[in-house]
């Protein structure tokens, strides 16, 4: 399905539509099937990992390449795409050297170099995910400061410490509530404090941080929020230095430790939260929560077990169904402590999106993206999960055709939950090119309202934002 690199040996995540793209583009004047719809007006962003320089190609992890931003600025009918790197201190270090000074995560999971690069042994990447806050965008890596990129332009501003406050990791999936404007972050770490929670006033500062105590250190991919609570996830994806120096992994699975949903007041701390001991599995990624009388409800694609380190391993035969989620729902109960839990969706499917002006409250669609049960971290299709009816709606991109996340950009005036269109990026390995696809979501298993031809190769990515006309 892939053509190999001439580099050797082979490694998925450098192959076909994974391998990165040099030059950074701006086009107008796009090539359009359909029609772009004249109330959808803002920019479609994605961000990924694109690497600058590859130490080892063997050892490289899809983790370790320096972000890239993909976007298309919607504008009265028209588009217009550009791509830019995001200018992270490391990627301007190693960019002025001329090569690669950080080896990657791979080199890290193996045991702590002896001489460490200036500025850490890790490089802050800033190549996961994005969120809007403030009037600001933000490109996030959860082992560092946001940076902050100028819309549409996508230029890089600089990293974001939060006048100075900001003193732990920052996750790359914080949580904006729609109704107050705060903003729920959170960093996790190897070495206690194992997960430290902060709180973003509507104005940009940090009012609230606390440790959260956890058994052992945790891989804490994203939380969720209800209108009272902050939800984390303690699942078994842990780190142990004790586990590496007897030849182990510094990062692996251990289903021993437990799984675990911790809920804390917004503004609370380590003694206020509240632990629900849920059957063992691992969740990267939340789609929504909210209160519903005493529960609270969450959620999630939630799989039975995972291996993030060995992710490139094999990956063209597939990815095992123990690894890829499903549409999962753990329900709460904040006075008695009792847990009911169910898959919602047969479906294997990631990358969990709602209609984000209903963050932490009720939300009847979630939509995410279908694995290919042939190639493993590739998606066929787009799914629309009615919570409501239970019912699943699916946007099959067609023979040869993979795309990402979706998100939902709502139409100006909207009066439904899925009064919008859900945008994403698709590469068609039948014709070697990439389209940014717009498709109505109250139509969803219909034909794309626009199917937007970009004149560049748009490599697999992660995660992607929606950031409305100002």
């Amino acid at each position: 399905m892939s053509t190999q690199l001439k580099s050797e040996p082979f490694n998925y995540f450098l192959s076909g539509n994974f391998a990165p793209v040099r030059e950074e583009h701006t086009a107008r004047d796009l090539t359009v099937a359909g029609q772009i719809p004249e109330d959808l007006n803002g920019s479609f962003l994605r961000i990924g990992p694109n690497p600058q320089f590859i130490p080892d190609v063997f050892e490289y992890h899809w983790f370790d390449g320096d972000g890239m931003l993909h976007g298309v600025e919607f504008s009265n009918g028209q588009a217009t795409y550009r791509n830019r790197y995001v200018r992270t201190e490391g990627f301007l270090k190693e960019q002025a050297k001329g090569s690669w000074i950080w080896r990657g995560i791979k080199a890290r999971m193996a045991g702590p170099p002896n001489a460490p690069p200036e500025g850490g042994i890790s490089k802050n990447a800033a190549n996961t995910a994005l969120v809007e806050h403030n009037g600001r965008v933000y490109a996030l890596w959860e082992g560092g400061e946001p940076h902050e990129i100028a819309i549409p332009e996508l230029d890089t501003i600089g990293k974001v410490d939060f006048n100075g406050r900001l003193r732990h990791a920052f996750t790359a999936h914080p949580k904006v509530d729609p109704a107050t404007g705060e903003m729920m972050t959170f960093g996790y770490a190897p070495m206690p404090p194992f997960v430290s929670y902060s709180v973003v006033d509507p104005s940009g500062e940090i009012v609230h941080t606390s440790p959260i105590s956890i058994p052992k250190g945790v891989m804490m991919h994203d939380c969720a929020i209800t209108e009272q609570y902050t939800v984390f996830l303690d699942m078994p994806l842990t780190f142990d230095i004790m586990r590496a120096m007897q030849g182990g992994r510094v990062l692996a699975w251990e289903p021993t430790n437990g799984t675990r949903i911790g809920v804390v007041p917004r503004m609370g701390g380590d003694r206020d939260v509240k632990w629900f001991d849920v059957a063992t599995g691992f969740a990267f990624h939340t789609a929504n929560a909210w209160e519903d009388g005493d529960e609270v409800v969450v959620l999630a694609s939630r799989a039975e077990t995972t291996d993030v380190i060995g992710a490139a391993d094999n990956m063209d035969e597939g990815s095992s169904e123990s690894m890829t989620g499903v549409l999962y729902e753990w329900r709460l109960n904040m006075k008695t402590g009792a847990v009911t839990e169910r898959p919602l969706d047969r479906n294997h499917s990631d990358f969990t999106r709602i209609n984000d002006q209903y963050a932490g409250r009720k939300s009847r669609y979630i939509y995410s993206a279908r694995f290919d049960d042939r190639h493993g971290a590739m998606f066929d299709a787009l799914l629309k999960h009615d919570y409501a009816t239970g019912k699943t709606q699916v946007h099959d991109f067609g023979p040869g055709r993979f795309g990402g996340e979706g998100v939902f950009a709502p139409i100006q005036g909207a009066t439904a939950e899925d009064d919008g269109y859900v945008i994403t990026f698709v590469w068609d390995e039948n014709t070697r090119s990439s389209e940014c696809v717009v498709i109505d979501a109250r139509n969803f298993d219909g034909e794309p309202v626009a199917r937007i031809a970009i004149p560049h190769r748009v490599p697999f990515g992660f995660h992607a934002a929606w950031v409305g006309a100002r």
